[in-house]
């Protein structure tokens, strides 16, 4: 089933609703995958999982699909090996960092003709072009919290996400505590 809206309808909720929120979420996905200690992603809490390297990618590569999806109006479930030189979660967010400012810069262009375009998604549902945009935020935020439990394990500290973390806040109180000396 299909998302029915006007083109203007589309270019209001991308503009007003959809590209500021992603552009926040992206900041706070940038802080937590920057997070990942350089020696912390090897880290996986089951033998199942993903090591904490592999999720991070897996955010930064699925979000830039999911964000291409909008701009070509066309799902591409293509594979992003990761190349050699990303071995940290420093270099995931600098790359993540890099694909998004790019696609936000093209998305906020595009139009209502072109943001109503039906995309099927693995033949499991179609939406317009536009509705993939929060369905990438929406994907993020749920692998973003995967990852924030890594982070202590792994021997980092949890960024502030909707608020101050503890982590966050005990930096805070140090570096009050070293300005008030």
């Amino acid at each position: 089933m299909a998302i029915a809206l006007t083109p203007d309808q589309a270019e209001f909720w991308l503009q007003q609703i959809l590209l500021p929120l992603a552009q926040n979420e992206g900041r706070t996905t940038r802080s937590v995958l920057a997070a990942l200690p350089p020696d912390g992603g090897s880290y996986r809490p089951d033998p199942h999982a993903k090591t904490g390297i592999d999720l991070a990618w897996h955010i930064a590569t699925a979000e830039r699909r999911f964000l291409d999806t909008v701009i070509d109006a066309k799902f591409e479930a293509t594979s992003f090996p990761r190349p050699d030189s990303i071995q940290t979660g420093a270099d995931v967010a600098s790359w993540y960092a890099a694909a998004l400012d790019e696609r936000f810069q093209k998305i906020a262009q595009l139009k209502g003709d072109h943001l109503i375009k039906v995309v099927d998604f693995r033949g499991i549902f179609q939406m317009p072009a536009v509705a993939f945009l929060q369905l990438s935020v929406m994907h993020s935020i749920h692998h973003r919290g995967q990852l924030s439990t890594y982070l202590r394990p792994a021997g980092g500290k949890v960024p502030a996400i909707y608020g101050e973390s503890y982590d966050s806040a005990e930096a805070r109180k140090a570096a009050q505590a070293q300005a008030a000396n």
